[in-house]
């Protein structure tokens, strides 16, 4: 190797954007720094607007919901708890927990419960403690000689405490609003007492008058 064949490592330089060169460069013309102002007026389309018409994306129709209570679970296959097995990273003499299965490198973190997929082969004898488990999965396990226990998982406590919340907003909507009405009064069956005559008391000018 001699001097002037010395290269930099390949990606370790960029070579520099060469702007004003052509519109076929992609930086040519206003050289990457745009237009005048909202891209120089006349017939702008700016996401999605369409001059006051109601646009595409509502006049299509919508279909399904995302639900905000749906757990998630971290998938296992049998292809790859065999392959495990057989690297010596998990014991299949022992019960395999989902605390096993994390500590083996099969999966990063739990989440809300593991489910075990019937996709690959499994050989291996093992008994299993998972959240979830397919059909096919539990067959195959059992095929093998093999036990398997589901346990259903939990919501997490601010996801049930959503939950709780919602339920109690929508009972409070469906049930009636009571009028509040005052009660009758009863008629009082009391008599009303008579006026008393009040007879002015006589002064001495009427008494001589009199005699």
């Amino acid at each position: 190797m001699k001097l002037n064949e010395i290269r930099d490592n390949p990606g370790a330089r960029r070579p520099r954007m060469r702007i004003g060169r052509g519109i076929g460069s992609g930086k040519g013309k206003t050289g990457g720094r745009g237009g005048k102002g909202q891209t120089a007026r006349t017939g702008v389309s700016i996401n999605g607007f369409e001059g006051g018409q109601m646009p595409l994306y509502r006049r299509l129709p919508k279909r399904g919901f995302t639900n905000i209570f749906a757990l998630k679970f971290s998938e296992v296959t049998l292809g790859r708890l065999q392959t495990a097995i057989d690297n010596g990273k998990v014991d299949a003499k022992k019960t395999i927990t989902q605390e096993v299965l994390v500590a083996s490198g099969l999966i990063r973190r739990i989440r809300d419960g593991i489910r075990l997929l019937g996709t690959g082969e499994l050989k291996a004898k093992v008994s299993l403690e998972v959240t979830g488990a397919t059909k096919s999965a539990i067959a195959a396990v059992e095929k093998a000689g093999g036990s398997i226990k589901v346990t259903p998982a939990k919501l997490t406590e601010a996801k049930a405490k959503k939950k709780s919340a919602e339920k109690a907003e929508r009972a409070v909507k469906a049930t009636p609003a009571k009028t509040t009405e005052a009660p009758k009064k009863e008629k009082s069956v009391e008599k009303a007492e008579e006026p008393v005559k009040v007879t002015p008391a006589k002064t001495t000018e009427d008494e001589t008058k009199e005699q």
